[in-house]
């Protein structure tokens, strides 16, 4: 008997159900909401970034200059990093096997793991594929193995936190952003006996402001609760050794799990989280996204190692980044356009509208070689849209003015609304 149909074999039992239109329609539904995602088609030139060649629409490929990479601080064209994923390509090859399961701990991940957890003042650390999937299948173990465990969430957590909290099947408390009077309401109204779980990003990529690590912490205490931080936007950046703003306040030890990106200042890929042993030990041990899957690239793990360590000892980098930002955070400023002013190396730009949003974006690449990826729902909020520039060492003084420039002019041109 065919599956899908009847007993008699000659009914499709969804005989019903016009699945192209539902696709279709799906489709339809985020053009009409100016929602539609649509990816460039881009490489970038090793050695000058951030500079790159895009291939739409043109023939062959147009010089354009990259203002929203998260490789905040140019480390994937850094020297060192290159080196060191050639060594490793013509040492070991080019994957690693399989699971580390069953395919072994390749020595890097090892070595990788030990610098992460130095780096956060942990005693152990654990490698994943993304920081996707660090955040989904930590927070999905950590609630499973804590039975009644209530998981308090900010309520702009990043979409793998909000995956990871769901898929735990745990209780959650979603508490207003930074709001510590509201974390403590929910914190005080739970049950005191169940297991609790406080979970915050330390920099949040959208807003570009910065949790309250030290206060959420001094909460976590009064109440018996669990801490974990998302430092993705964060590791590398900030801190001496760039250990995150855990490191720069000096209160990495009084967060339970701190979670990171390989992807963002380390220029390379992967995720990881640095705990005591023993929750490293469960998350390797339970979490079904680090059992089953096939583990990084040695390749990727010998950059990734080569830029920790550079970061480590440099601080070249970080101060560039943070010149960079102030410059061109003052500049569309001076030039009024509504640009959120705030701590971190984010400079958000509202916009409100998502159609409005993707015609900048689209003005800015095909008139003046400018790539900035319009940030619509659910990535944030409706009428929150947002466009994300995110300036690195290498964005000079003449870049920005060019930016701010065509900025100004688009925003006269679509007759957008300036700064109050």
């Amino acid at each position: 008997m065919t599956v899908g149909s009847d007993s008699a074999g000659s009914v499709p039992v969804g005989a019903g159900v016009d699945y192209s239109r539902v696709f279709s329609q799906a489709i339809d539904r985020l053009h009409a909401e100016g929602r539609y995602r649509v990816f460039i088609d881009i490489l970038r030139n090793k050695g000058s970034f951030p500079s790159a060649r895009c291939f739409a629409g043109h023939n062959g490929p147009k010089p354009i200059t990259v203002w929203c990479s998260n490789d905040y601080l140019a480390m994937a064209q850094h020297p060192k990093v290159i080196a060191a994923m050639e060594e490793a390509l013509h040492d070991v090859g080019a994957g690693s096997g399989g699971t580390r399961n069953i395919g072994g701990n390749t020595h890097y991940h090892i070595d990788l793991e030990h610098e992460l957890a130095d780096l956060h003042g942990k005693e152990a650390a654990l490698l994943f594929t993304s920081g996707y999937v660090s955040n989904e299948a930590t927070l999905a173990t950590l609630a499973k193995i804590l039975p009644g465990c209530i998981i308090f969430s900010d309520e702009l957590n990043h979409a793998s936190m909000i995956a990871g909290i769901r898929h735990s099947g745990c209780e959650k408390q979603i508490y207003h952003h930074n709001d510590l009077a509201h974390l403590e309401a929910l914190l005080a109204a739970a049950d005191p006996a169940a297991p609790k779980l406080i979970a915050f990003e330390s920099v949040y990529s959208m807003e570009g402001d910065i949790a309250p690590i030290a206060a959420i912490c001094d909460l976590a205490d009064r109440y018996n609760a669990l801490t974990y931080c998302d430092e993705v936007h964060a590791v590398g950046m900030y801190g001496p050794r760039g250990g995150g703003i855990s490191e720069r306040e000096a209160v990495a030890d009084r967060i339970t799990i701190l979670e990171g990106t390989l992807g963002k200042a380390f220029g390379v890929m992967g995720g990881y989280i640095a705990a005591d042993r023993t929750i490293i030990d469960v998350i390797r041990s339970y979490a079904p996204g680090f059992i089953f899957t096939t583990s990084l690239s040695p390749v990727l793990v010998a950059g990734v190692l080569a830029s920790v360590r550079h970061l480590k000892a440099s601080n070249e980098e970080r101060v560039a980044q943070k010149a960079a930002a102030a410059t061109l955070k003052s500049m569309l400023a001076d030039a009024g356009l509504p640009v959120m002013i705030g701590d971190t190396h984010i400079v958000p730009v509202m916009v409100g509208d998502p159609v409005k949003a993707k015609k900048i974006s689209d003005v800015l690449l095909a008139e003046y070689g400018i790539y900035v990826q319009p940030i619509n729902y659910p990535t944030v909020p409706r009428g929150t849209e947002r466009l994300r520039f995110t300036p690195g060492p290498a964005h000079d003084e003449a870049m920005m003015r060019d930016l701010t420039d065509a900025l100004v002019e688009i925003w006269s041109r679509l007759e957008l609304r300036k700064a109050a």
